[in-house]
């Protein structure tokens, strides 16, 4: 067997050079090499080659057709995200910011699955008694779910193997460690091999395994980029901590849709699923105020009702600022260029500010429309009306784009209590026929602002802005 001799590895993308690097050429990132030795690979490649030599193709007739019921939870916001429930042999990667919640999260699901099988918890961060003070808090007592504090893999693997749970938690993946690695605990090494040997022994015994997995500083998944092409389904738990919802997206998974989002409340006991989101989203909306309006935001299957807020105010500098919480920077930035070429508005002295209520970040472009209505409100400081649902895209000709579950999105409103619905003029033309008489179409900015705004102000007894008056605001 070949001697280990020492390499340098970067701790960012995994690339390896027999020398140090200040700048790994891979991934461009400054002093990210670490010295580690490189594990002897004669006897794995031997295994290897005699698992390669026993298999055989076989025909798609062959294969047994998996008919394995999934895993239930008893959460359906998490099983809505995972497609359904869990999958048997699965290997499903939980990721978020620190304090976010992620183990308070995974250790309610995994009190809900005890009903089913006994449930291992493995906790390499956190000690056994300190689980025990959380359960207490959550109200969780269990006598199937078993807590393992222990971080060296072996000892886990071997504990599967005596008896073989239902599903298996390992918090966190970063500091477990291996070992065939004379390398230190969460190293690029220690977290692809220990991943991938749990993936093999999930996958052989059929034994769902959950993996929490740290973010770095830029929001990314710590580790190797390909921890997340290894396994079946990578979970985000976001939010803001300053505000009390939580939201559960997939970014992959194998067994499931990726559109899907499960929606929580942080309480004293717990995470909390929450079944009428855009209820409670909308519970504080203020009347009256200008540059509030309701967006319609459809994540997966569900519609989502948010409140968006905009703030233009007039600055004396030179530089306004641009400030948004919730929608991207660089498309505020577009639908301002947009309204200044279309409509004539000057933000050029005008600090502009942009906050979507509740923690909630829109991301498709059907919030376009409603950003924009809420700039135009604010600018002009004339309030919208209190039962106006807004949702479309916004083209840079400043024309008003379709956009997909446009019923959808009309049935939540309507659900809701509001009895006007503004979007584009090709979605209102698809609304069936009981639907249409409250669904107001337009098809560029212009019409926008002559339907909602001239049209409000000649109900009022007002005069409308002209074109003149509004490039002086």
């Amino acid at each position: 067997m070949a001697e280990p001799k020492l390499i340098y590895r970067c701790q960012q993308c995994g690339y390896t050079s027999p020398k140090w690097m200040g700048k790994c050429p891979e991934c461009r990132i400054w002093h990210s090499f670490c010295e580690e030795l490189s594990a002897p690979g004669a006897g794995k490649t031997a295994s290897k080659r005699a698992q390669m030599a026993s298999a055989r193709p076989l025909s798609l007739d062959e294969i047994d057709s998996d008919q394995d019921p999934r895993y239930r939870t008893g959460m359906g916001e998490w099983d809505r995200v995972l497609g359904g429930g869990l999958t048997k042999g699965s290997l499903v990667l939980l990721a978020g910011d620190p304090g976010i919640g992620k183990s308070t999260l995974l250790l309610q699901a995994l009190a809900k699955m005890t009903e089913g099988g006994n449930v291992l918890y493995v906790s390499a961060e956190e000690s056994a008694q300190q689980l025990k003070s959380r359960a207490q808090r959550l109200g969780i007592c269990s006598p199937s779910l078993f807590i393992f504090s222990e971080t060296c893999l072996e000892a886990v693997l071997d504990e599967m193997q005596k008896k073989p749970p239902l599903v298996v938690a390992v918090d966190s993946i970063q500091t477990m460690y291996t070992r065939l690695l004379d390398v230190a605990p969460g190293s690029i090494s220690q977290v692809r091999e220990c991943a991938q040997r749990l993936m093999r022994a999930g996958k052989e015994a059929g034994i769902a395994i959950f993996i929490v997995g740290h973010v770095t500083k830029e929001g990314a998944i710590a580790g190797p980029r390909t921890l997340e092409h290894l396994v079946d389904t990578v979970l985000y738990l976001e939010g803001d901590r300053t505000h009390t919802f939580r939201l559960l997206r997939a970014v992959k998974n194998r067994y499931g849709s990726t559109n899907e989002v499960g929606i929580f409340e942080m309480k004293e006991s717990g995470l909390e699923e929450v079944p009428n989101p855009s209820g409670v989203l909308l519970a504080e909306r203020p009347r009256g105020v200008s540059g509030s309006v309701v967006a319609c935001s459809v994540e997966g299957t569900r519609p989502l009702l948010v409140e968006l807020q905009a703030l233009v105010s007039a600055t004396g500098w030179t530089q306004p600022r641009r400030t948004s919480m919730g929608v991207d920077t660089n498309r505020l930035s577009l639908l301002l260029a947009v309204l200044e070429k279309k409509l004539g508005y000057n933000f050029a002295q005008q600090d502009v500010f942009v906050n979507v209520a509740g923690g909630v970040r829109l991301v498709e472009p059907a919030a376009d429309l409603a950003l924009t209505v809420a700039l135009i409100s604010s600018y002009l400081d004339k309030p919208l009306p209190q039962d106006l649902v807004v949702w479309g895209e916004v083209g840079l000709a400043g024309e008003v784009r379709g956009v997909g579950h446009s019923a959808l999105r009309a049935a939540e409103a309507s659900k809701l209590g509001f009895s006007a619905w503004l979007m584009p003029a090709s979605n209102s033309q698809r609304l069936s026929h009981e639907m249409d008489g409250r669904s107001i179409g337009v098809r560029s900015l212009q019409e926008v602002l002559q339907v909602v705004f001239e049209s409000a102000a000649n109900k009022s007894g007002t005069k409308p802005l002209g074109m003149s008056e509004k490039r002086k605001l």
